[in-house]
């Protein structure tokens, strides 16, 4: 099994117009960095970003998975964005405000791996036929667009989108597919960090999409198996002799082990 087989941990959003920040990203721990055409380019540097980023993916990002995010279907620029990623090799496409499946349609041409952002009320009760779309390889939670979307007046208000947080990851699962946590945006708050990255692990998120470099050691930290978590999982391996048996206090299973076994698998590949 290959590393590529399992979810990237931490994605880190690169913006394209920052010919700094794309030059440092190859050399930070992040499992997949996001090259952003979208929100964090602004309008008037839109050509220039779509530049960089085919020089940068072109002279690549050794041991990395790359993907970029384009502008939302629709928009007057996903065109030229598209253009621009003919001939690459990326690893996805992120697609930003997936409301349906058809929106999907501009981009399944590209025959890339599609990572759908659910960020509206809308997209909420729509994800689970995106997930099961052929071309979505994982969702994306959106949160401040959705927190926005929701008009929450204390801002992203975790608590009060836990429905809709919850029905991203189901619609994932339910599809087959990744799902990633939403941004965390207080970039100096290393502490809530930590505690939104494990909190996002245990709603069960495959990783956590990132804004900042600081933020990518403490996520492969949160959404790794930990060192007690390997010890219990190969102790239930070693002792399983299959069907439903007694195990350090618990009645365990087949499905018990088989969960033991890929978390071995992910702790050896990371």
């Amino acid at each position: 099994m290959t590393h590529a087989a399992f979810a990237p941990r931490s994605l880190l959003y690169v913006p394209g117009s920052n010919a700094r920040a794309l030059e440092k990203a190859g050399g930070l721990a992040a499992d997949m960095l996001i090259i952003d055409l979208e929100d964090a380019v602004p309008a008037e540097r839109k050509a220039e970003a779509r530049a960089a980023m085919r020089a940068a993916v072109t002279a690549g990002f050794a041991g990395k998975r790359v993907a970029v995010r384009v502008n939302a279907s629709g928009s007057a620029e996903q065109a030229d964005d598209l253009a621009a990623l003919d001939g690459l090799a990326l690893d996805a496409v992120v697609l930003p405000k997936v409301d349906a499946p058809s929106d999907l349609d501009p981009l399944r041409a590209l025959g890339l791996p599609l990572l759908a952002m659910i960020e509206t009320p809308t997209a909420i009760y729509a994800a689970q036929g995106i997930a099961a779309d052929a071309a979505v390889q994982g969702l994306i939670a959106g949160l401040n667009d959705l927190a926005y979307e929701l008009k929450l007046p204390d801002g992203m208000d975790r608590g009060a989108m836990g429905h809709a947080i919850q029905a991203i990851v189901l619609a994932a699962r339910a599809g087959g597919v990744w799902c990633f946590d939403g941004v965390y945006n207080a970039i100096d708050d290393a502490e809530g960090f930590a505690a939104e990255a494990g909190e996002g692990r245990r709603l069960g998120f495959d990783g956590k999409t990132l804004i900042h470099p600081s933020q990518v050691d403490p996520c492969n930290r949160a959404f790794a198996p930990s060192p007690r978590e390997i010890a219990a999982a190969e102790a239930l391996v070693a002792a399983a002799t299959g069907g439903a048996q007694r195990h350090a206090g618990h009645m365990i299973e087949d499905m018990h082990v088989a969960a033991a076994k890929a978390l071995l698998e992910r702790a050896r590949a990371q």
